[in-house]
């Protein structure tokens, strides 16, 4: 009987979760030779390889993904039993939320903080991942609530809205060459906005190439803004950002998407509801609100940066 130390999972999950071995050695403590060493030894134990090393960035194999999905349900257990002799502990609610993208994710911040302060019994885990993986973790139930854009408009979401989607790039960017692929920044393969991009491409014929893929929202769009290609994005969020929305382009115009809001059935739906609801009025807001939440965090990472 082969027994996996439950270490070598949240390592695997940390490094999931952040997409770099530095960032999960940094979160949890250790070195980074000693996070490649955990996730060597735990492929040994399972006998198969969990990350696709062939691309540039790191992707789970279809081996690793089970592995994963099964690794954040253990730890979940382990954790409640760890917390049954934690007498405060056994009162408090975690809500677990699945978002891909960093814009929400930091919005999100904001938000759990005001929710927090009026309900203390309640903490949140926030973790970030592609529409793909989150919508199969909130049917098996690994996560409670999940905040994306979908391609279709799904049936049973607390909130839905059609999001306009348009065509950004920089401010001096020049005419486009029509003799070359069309040149996109995207977060890769697995980006709801890269695979939507190129549908739009494909269905008039055109040809495309990734140019850069950037770690981060805030890469992407100086990417874009420096001139090196284009993205999809919706309408709402690139004026909040104030991107360059390429209103005469002569590229096809794509297809909307939604912007989704969806919970897992059961759990404490109170707070779920809330909680989606709050997120909502954000999120589905006025651009001039999203516009004041990004400067604000646009601001926090420029003070950061110069510390």
């Amino acid at each position: 009987m082969t027994n996996i130390p439950t270490d070598l999972l949240r390592t695997l999950v940390a490094v999931v979760d952040l997409r770099s071995f530095t960032k999960a050695a940094n979160s949890l403590g250790v070195t980074q030779p000693a996070v490649s060493a955990q996730i060597k030894r735990l492929q040994q134990l399972v006998g198969s390889d969990l990350f696709d090393r062939n691309g540039q960035s790191m992707m789970l194999t279809s081996h690793g993904e089970r592995v994963v999905a099964r690794a954040r349900r253990l730890l979940s257990l382990n954790d409640e039993i760890v917390e049954l002799g934690n007498g405060a502990a056994r009162h408090e609610l975690v809500v677990r939320i699945g978002t891909p993208s960093d814009f929400v994710a930091s919005v999100l911040v904001e938000l759990l903080a005001q929710l927090r302060s009026s309900r203390p019994d309640v903490r949140f885990s926030v973790r970030s991942e592609f529409h793909e993986p989150l919508l199969r973790q909130l049917h098996s139930e690994e996560i409670d609530l999940m905040v994306s854009l979908s391609p279709a408009r799904p049936a049973d979401a607390r909130h839905c809205q059609e999001q306009e989607m348009v065509w950004v790039r920089g401010p001096t960017t020049g005419r486009l060459d029509g003799a070359r692929p069309v040149p996109l920044v995207s977060y890769g393969d697995q980006c709801l906005f890269h695979q939507h991009a190129v549908r739009t491409l494909r269905k008039a014929g055109l040809d495309h190439e990734l140019v850069f893929s950037g770690p981060s929202m805030h890469s992407l769009t100086n990417a874009v803004a420096a001139g090196l290609g284009y993205m999809v994005f919706t309408r709402q969020r690139a004026s909040a950002m104030g991107l360059t929305i390429w209103e005469e382009t002569p590229l096809p115009k794509p297809d909307p998407l939604y912007s989704v809001i969806a919970m897992r059935e059961g759990g404490a739906r109170e707070i779920y509801e809330q909680l989606a609801d709050e997120i909502a009025s954000v999120v589905h807001g006025p651009p001039e609100v999203q516009g004041r939440l990004y400067s604000m965090i646009e601001g926090s990472r420029k003070v950061i940066s110069a510390a």
